[in-house]
């Protein structure tokens, strides 16, 4: 079908507010907004800001009532523990509400911070809307995150409560969670009053008398005395969740979402963004430790009525490459939304893609890829694969929902590889030089978007208004800083080319990283790679390659560094003095697949540097360093 992206986006642009108060009648609410808009509260304005309504009301409660109580609104799916579980919308909120009563009980109420530090299981879900359902603010924090980063998060945001289990599963092991949050609640400041610990069969917790609560006992108690707690009414402006993403200073950024706001841009980015029909299956393979968590795993499909895929398991080894297709076909999934690396593991195990044909993928519509930039050569792999549009879309735990993207709802865009298309309503992305000047089509700048933002994104950071201004409003004046580089060509797509940081200046030449990211992935013995800046007393700087191979080639790795370092400067030139390429066994990761390229650039700087609280396997900076060293780097 033709798009219709064009007319929607002028629509958007034309009249603002009257965009988004027809987007806000596809959501229930107490009292309806009768201000759209109101641009002196807050940092930069503050979105229907009278309305008074309640996000699990809209998650839960008006599908059951609308005929949707025997639908699945979750699928557990987790081969970690070769356990599938339907949850349907009506047994999902008698727990819900139960929750909420316990939640009740423990003297929570409206505003209360609770933390929850989960695995990928149901009782997680619980754990949120539950929350949402009294008003009480959630922060989640990932299960397994260290000790004193936990306490951290406890401190900052003043947690009465923590929901927790007793561990979480890695494929071949148990994580105990409950002796680093001892250790955490140890470290604090602020104690929480209780925690509520959900058991597991695989390893059971010891508990603490007086302050720790079995979650399946408490609950199963208040359902028997029939114990529920109603929907409380909440401002559109009230925080529904504070969610933690690194700073820069050491200090984590607590970035608030707000409910009203938040659910008429999740409502709308479903339909018209993901093309998701209400009723169908989506799947988000991701974490509720991350922001796709929260909006697509949990709200964003609740919100339209869809069944959500709780997946709690990899992409490889639980039990082979083969496991996304294996539950696409299983639960007739319409749409997933995955990160690039889980791609490129995947391609890396099996790079002829010899598992798709084994799984019946025909009500599949859609592969959405976002939380790394998607190299063009790990997209066409997947839609040769896979037979499907494969749209990848850019946005940010500020955002809470995409910045651009290829909206299927609308009709598809022609494809151009390496860009995620074109923004989305809402945004009026630009880019800028370093003293906030525009700088014209195709040309390299700071990525930037004009305020206000639109609904969904954080109005400000949890107790740190200044911060917050000086993080992302205060360098260009009238900007949302993205804190990305890119560049915008003449058909308005975006190139999302690097984070600002990963910017390299060599011999006086602003050359983006992901440029020549895109060149060594597109090697056909390359699985997955990282570019980064190493000082140099000539040129400022000089790139260096991390190249990780396809397990399926036995060829000397020392002649594929050189193929990659002449294809780097034949496609880009000599300009980028790409002399180093190393190929390494791992790339270090963020648990949601992002690159830890700072890291590596401080250990091959020979800078102090910290363990990242989010790496997935602290042991790959050993292999990475080893690697450096043998090319006689960060000795």
């Amino acid at each position: 079908m033709a798009s219709r992206y064009s007319e929607v986006y002028a629509a958007w642009k034309a009249d603002p507010h009257g965009f988004w108060a027809a987007a806000a009648g596809s959501i229930d609410w107490f009292r309806p907004p009768e201000r759209i808009f109101e641009p002196e509260r807050g940092a930069y304005g503050h979105w229907f800001p009278d309305g008074v309504t309640n996000t699990c009301y809209n998650c839960l409660d008006r599908h059951v009532e609308g005929g949707r109580a025997h639908q699945p609104a979750f699928i557990y799916d987790s081969p970690v523990t070769d356990r599938i579980e339907k949850i349907s919308y009506g047994d999902l909120l008698a727990d819900v509400k139960t929750m909420a009563a316990v939640y009740r009980n423990l003297g929570i109420g409206k505003g209360d911070r609770i933390i929850i530090y989960m695995p990928m299981i149901p009782q997680a879900a619980v754990a949120m809307l539950a929350a949402a359902r009294i008003g009480a603010v959630h922060s989640v924090v990932f299960g397994g995150f260290a000790a004193n980063e936990l306490a951290v998060r406890i401190d900052d945001c003043q947690a009465k409560l923590v929901v927790s289990a007793s561990c979480g599963l890695e494929p071949g092991r148990s994580v105990a969670y409950k002796p680093l949050l001892d250790a955490a609640i140890e470290i604090a400041a602020n104690k929480p009053a209780h925690c509520l610990i959900f058991q597991r069969e695989m390893l059971a917790a010891n508990m603490v008398p007086g302050r720790d609560i079995d979650f399946a006992e408490a609950l199963a108690a208040a359902k028997q005395a029939g114990e529920e707690a109603p929907c409380t009414p909440v401002a559109s402006t009230d925080p529904l969740y504070v969610l933690y993403t690194s700073g820069t200073t050491g200090q984590p950024k607590g970035v608030v979402r707000d409910n009203g706001g938040h659910m008429v841009a999740l409502k709308w980015s479903m339909e018209h963004f993901f093309g998701a029909r209400p009723g169908e299956v989506f799947w988000a393979a991701s974490d509720i430790g991350w922001v796709v968590g929260h909006s697509y795993i949990v709200y964003g499909p609740l919100l339209n009525g869809n069944t959500s895929v709780l997946f709690e398991g990899k992409p490889i080894g639980t039990p082979d490459p083969g496991t996304y297709w294996r539950i696409i076909a299983e639960h007739g999934v319409a749409v997933m939304f995955t990160a690039p690396t889980a791609l490129r593991a995947i391609r890396k195990e099996d790079p002829e893609a010899t598992y798709v044909p084994r799984y019946d993928l025909s009500r599949f519509r859609a592969l959405y890829l976002a939380g790394e930039r998607a190299d063009p050569d790990t997209i066409q792999w997947a839609e040769r694969a896979l037979g499907v549009p494969v749209i990848d879309h850019w946005w940010q735990t500020e955002t809470g929902w995409p910045v651009a993207g290829n909206p299927m709802g609308l009709g598809l865009l022609p494809v151009k590889y390496g860009s995620p298309a074109v923004p989305l309503p809402g945004y009026d992305v630009q880019v800028l030089d370093d003293a906030g000047h525009p700088v014209g089509a195709g040309t390299l700048g700071n990525v930037v978007v004009k305020l206000p933002l639109p609904p969904g994104c954080l109005p400000t950071l949890w107790n740190a208004d200044d911060r917050f201004h000086a993080a992302y409003l205060n360098e260009y004046p009238g900007f949302y800083k993205t804190a990305d580089a890119g560049y915008v060509d003449e058909d308005g797509y975006i190139f999302i080319m690097a984070r600002t940081d990963d910017i390299i200046n060599v011999a006086g030449h602003r050359l983006s990283t992901g440029a020549m990211e895109e060149v060594c992935a597109s090697h056909p013995d390359v699985a997955e790679c990282a570019v980064i800046g190493i000082a140099d007393a000539l040129k400022g700087q000089i790139p260096a390659g991390f190249l990780v191979i396809n397990s399926n080639v036995s060829r000397e790795t020392s002649e594929i560094e050189r193929e990659v370092v002449s294809l780097v400067r034949e496609r880009i030139g000599p300009v980028a003095a790409f002399r180093m390429a190393i190929c390494v066994k791992r790339l270090p990761k963020t648990r949601s697949g992002k690159i830890l390229r700072a890291t590596i650039q401080k250990i091959a700087d020979c800078q102090p540097w910290k363990m990242p609280a989010t790496i997935d396997d602290p042991a790959i900076l050993d292999e990475i360093t080893e690697a450096l060293h043998a090319k006689g780097i960060g000795v």
